[in-house]
């Protein structure tokens, strides 16, 4: 294995070595919002006419696992490396910034895949899965991971130490992943409030990946599909530029 397939076998390795930590204790979370979510709001929330409210929260709790931990794995794993010192043998290599990006972005995504995939297979015993367009839950579950393993990237070279990190996950990413309609769906909102969420891109990962399950959704899955590739097109330019002129890494 030489280049970039290193690096991402590597950091795969990083992640799963404490699988208990970043792959069980996430999927853990999710169910528990699925239990007091589920259990409180069933008999009082109808989603789409026909379905339960549990079975409209499993997708978005798979997203939201995926969303979470693909960044959550690109951006802990440069912050610790600048922070610990050990990012310098990485850039001793000969490694293009494109293959950087590869391998924290393709790792990233496989994390947020894993634990994406666990989150579902858990909640099968809660609900039924419907897959309306499974085409559609493969594509929005791909491009969702890059655009946050991305983002994850871009925030682990931004920030210069651990108090910077947390304030970017806890005052972007999880209002964000929050307020994107995993919990509900934005047409039950006032009109001022579904036009904000028309403007966050996250809103649009959640239900278009929705949209595969049960074939329908607040939006066109198209426009969805648009918005976030655009999303991620934008975010992997700005990385990828932040990589090649090594920005607060080779300065």
């Amino acid at each position: 294995m030489i280049g970039w397939q290193t690096l991402f076998y590597k950091e795969v390795l990083r992640f799963w070595k404490v699988g208990f930590q970043t792959v069980a204790a996430p999927v853990l979370t999710a169910v528990l919002y699925l239990l007091i979510f589920g259990h409180v709001l069933e008999d009082h929330v109808k989603v789409y006419d026909r379905l339960s409210y549990t079975a409209f929260l499993v997708p978005g709790l798979v997203m939201m696992s995926v969303l979470q931990n693909a960044f959550a794995n690109s951006s802990s794993s440069l912050i610790q490396s600048k922070i610990m010192g050990s990012l310098v043998f990485v850039l001793l290599t000969p490694l293009s910034h494109r293959a950087l990006f590869a391998a924290y972005v393709g790792s990233s995504m496989v994390r947020g895949l894993v634990v994406g995939l666990g989150v579902f297979i858990v909640t099968l015993a809660f609900a039924t899965p419907q897959f309306a367009a499974p085409l559609w839950i493969l594509a929005f579950a791909l491009l969702g991971a890059a655009l946050l393993a991305t983002l994850g990237v871009i925030a682990g070279l931004w920030a210069d130490k651990f108090d910077q990190m947390a304030a970017f996950q806890n005052f972007i990413i999880v209002p964000m992943t929050f307020l994107s309609g995993v919990f509900y769906s934005v047409q039950s909102l006032p009109p001022f409030w579904q036009g904000a969420s028309h403007l966050n891109p996250f809103f649009y990962m959640i239900d278009g990946f929705r949209y595969g399950f049960f074939g329908v959704s607040d939006v066109s899955p198209w426009l969805s599909l648009g918005v976030v590739g655009l999303a991620w097109a934008l975010v992997s330019l700005l990385a990828l530029h932040l990589l090649r002129t090594g920005y607060k890494i080779r300065n």
